[in-house]
């Protein structure tokens, strides 16, 4: 998916990478977790074949230690969804979010989010 997201004609503004989330009663509710070594890489390789994206850690952050998110800020993400839930899954409170970038020395920013104008 990353190739294909990099060989658009123009490269999206944002790469949200999700973290395997198993939710009981989907498809995927016995699948082991994916290994913090491949969530790295994909980070990583995100941020080198579409550098000017935000590349954006998504849904499944929960059970990641702040030693792991840390990591994945140091394979090259540079954005992070907050907020109480995101789809179906838990994400880490704010208090968390804002101990693990202020531990990191990171800032930050207000939500680029842009809001198309409904027709009459």
């Amino acid at each position: 998916m990353l190739h294909t997201l990099a060989t658009l004609p123009t490269h999206p503004d944002s790469v949200p990478i999700n973290m395997l989330a198993s939710v009981k009663g989907t498809p995927l509710e016995s699948q082991a977790p994916i290994p913090i070594w491949e969530m790295l890489r994909m980070i990583a390789t995100a941020r080198l074949i579409i550098p000017q994206a935000r590349v954006r850690l998504s849904t499944g952050r929960l059970p990641l230690s702040d030693a792991e998110q840390a990591l994945c800020f140091m394979a090259g993400a540079n954005s992070v969804f907050i907020g109480d839930k995101l789809l179906t899954t838990p994400n880490p409170d704010f208090e968390r979010e804002q101990h693990l970038l202020k531990m990191l020395g990171l800032v930050g920013q207000a939500s680029r989010r842009t809001f198309a104008k409904r027709r009459a």
